[in-house]
């Protein structure tokens, strides 16, 4: 591939003046910088600075930057927009150029800027309204290399705006971020679901349901998030009726329901109905009725949802109440990573709303595993230890993927320090499955935390340990992004949903090898919501543990993008990963 060369960054005032002068300067530019400026097509960000360090913010690309510039200046919305941001009288942009930039190159870089911008904690909001990921054109190979180098020039002449490309990326924001380029499996899935749920609001009747399926780390949060943001920002235009649509995103996990509140609030997706755009079920439930349906509702990690009546929740099944509420439900479902009693689906009812979908085609499953960076067989040994119960001799992975298994948890901590430390490496934390007792928002009578605890070493469970700058404020980051939790234990309920670099697991004594197979011991765990019996609907009540068990490991085993390390306190189990570790397994 050919060297790639530094872009053409120009900064002006975002003024009439600042145009003008810019125009006149421009005759003394070299020969590249006018030409990559002004004949070719060209990116641009527009910025104004308030005094507290924040930043509103457009994004854009054209083919006449000057022509383009002075449509924005002499357009009233940009301006209340960009230039009303509080407690300061002027902003600026950006031009950027480049020999390589076409048309569908600067589409690209445009998404990619809204992306990363979209993540950083000193920008209150992104005032676009699309997003235009491209497909294949020439000039594609050279594209994450051109914004490398865009984003390193603009880091240049603002660290503040452009911050590290490393601490954005291991951003849950980032992660869940709608500008994320879609493969072409969820390409595929979107525009189905886009057609489907203009299809069904037009029939104007409640109760339609899309369920997307697919297995932890299949893309499907991404896959919402841009749904989301489409649907609230472009499906009125599809429709005849030109009322602003009632579009309400859906999460029943606390640490996901900060992230999304972030994208509703930097990307202007909050509504001024009187309802959150972004809230737990039972809120929206308590509030919404039959009579007065919302458009679209859509729920992720809709395994999370309750099915029996709970705490403020009086009702039967938080999935049904919403069909009732709303006209299109999308849900997205993983029937593994149900973790608790008032989670779970009794097989009838499970195939009951699946047939619901796939009457009218409104069922999709994705099935490319885009979280773990590993190769096949790296994944299949994974999943054979959770689903099939099973300990195989672990794979070499060409892609750098590294299954490791420790002697001691205090060696696998340490490995994970040393990961996180690496700033290459990115965020790497240690977790538990609920072997050990945590009680929230009380303290244990004679500890100063709540400990997960093996021989020699002991660590916090995690939500204990303060910050060593207290100043800093973590409520809307989540738990792995906060520096201390290096120190401390995840659990399902923290990590869940999440990415982790490298995932170190503590296996705990529920977790037992017998007879060469993994079995689940309810009596050795301290999860109250997995261990209790569950009412089922012929009047008898049943222990579920052996399920919900197995997806609390599933949902450990599958967080690490680059790595999992392991340790197990059962003796029988540890012995078996160490001789899988240097290949002496025998099968049969």
């Amino acid at each position: 591939m050919a060297k790639i060369s530094k872009p053409i960054i120009h900064k002006i005032d975002y003024t009439e003046k600042g145009l003008k002068e810019f125009a006149e300067s421009a005759v003394n530019f070299k020969a590249k910088e006018r030409k990559y400026l002004l004949d070719y097509p060209t990116v641009y960000i527009i910025n104004n600075e308030s005094k507290k360090h924040t930043y509103n913010i457009y994004i854009g690309e054209t083919a006449d930057i000057k022509a383009r510039t002075k449509q924005h200046l002499n357009t009233n919305k940009i301006n209340e927009e960009i230039l009303n941001h509080p407690n300061n009288p002027s902003a600026s942009m950006y031009m950027i150029g480049h020999e390589y930039f076409n048309k569908s190159l600067t589409l690209d870089i445009e998404n990619k800027l809204m992306h990363y911008l979209s993540t950083v904690e000193q920008v209150d909001k992104i005032y676009n309204s699309r997003t235009n990921e491209q497909n294949k054109y020439y000039t594609v190979e050279y594209f994450e290399g051109i914004f490398s180098k865009v984003w390193e020039e603009l880091r240049k002449k603002n660290e503040n705006l452009f911050p590290l490309k490393r601490i954005i990326e291991d951003s849950a924001l980032f992660k869940a971020s709608p500008f994320h380029k879609l493969t072409p499996e969820q390409n595929e899935a979107k525009n189905k679901i886009y057609t489907k749920v203009i299809e069904s609001l037009k029939k104007d009747q409640t109760g339609e349901l899309i369920l997307v399926a697919g297995e932890a780390g299949s893309g499907k949060t991404v896959l919402m998030s841009s749904l989301f943001y489409e649907i609230k920002k472009d499906l009125v235009e599809e429709l005849e009726n030109k009322k602003e649509l009632k579009v309400h995103m859906i999460v029943n996990h606390d640490a996901q329901l900060k992230v999304y509140n972030q994208i509703a609030e930097k990307l202007d997706l909050t509504s001024d109905e009187g309802l959150q755009t972004v809230l737990k079920p039972t809120r929206l439930i308590n509030n919404v009725t039959s009579d007065d349906p919302l458009d679209v509702v859509i729920v992720d990690e809709a395994h999370l949802l309750w099915t029996q009546g709970k705490q403020a929740y009086r009702g039967k099944n938080q999935l049904h109440d919403l069909l009732e509420r709303a006209k299109v439900v999308i849900a997205v479902f993983d029937v593994n990573q149900i973790l608790t009693t008032e989670q779970y689906w009794e097989e009838e009812e499970l195939e009951k709303i699946k047939a619901m979908s796939k009457r009218n085609d409104n069922y999709i499953f994705l099935t490319n595993q885009m979280r773990i960076d590993a190769e096949e067989q790296s994944v299949e040994w994974i999943r054979n230890l959770v689903d099939n119960q099973t300990v195989l001799n672990i794979p070499s992975d060409n892609k750098g993927y590294e299954i490791k298994i420790f002697e001691d948890a205090g060696m696998m901590h340490k490995a994970i320090k040393d990961k996180s430390m690496d700033q290459e490496k990115g965020i790497s934390r240690v977790v538990a499955t609920f072997d050990w007792e945590y009680v929230d928002k009380r303290k244990p009578e004679n500890d100063e935390y709540w400990m997960v605890r093996d021989k020699d070493f002991e660590i916090p469970w995690n939500y204990q340990l303060k910050p060593e700058n207290r100043s800093v404020k973590y409520k809307d980051v989540s738990w792995a992004e906060q520096p201390h939790t290096i120190n401390e234990a995840g659990s399902t309920y923290t990590v869940q949903g999440f990415d982790l670099n490298y995932v170190g697991v503590i296996i705990g004594p529920s977790v037992k090898y017998r007879n060469g197979k993994i079995i689940f011991d309810r009596e050795a765990s301290e999860n109250k919501k997995a261990k209790q019996r569950r009412s089922l609907k012929d009047g008898s009540k049943e222990y579920l543990a052996d399920f919900l068990l197995k997806n609390e490991l599933n949902v450990l085993l599958t967080r690490g993008i680059h790595g999992l390390y392991l340790y197990a306190v059962d003796d029988a189990l540890q012995e078996a990963l160490l001789k899988a570790q240097k290949g002496e397994i025998r099968i049969g």
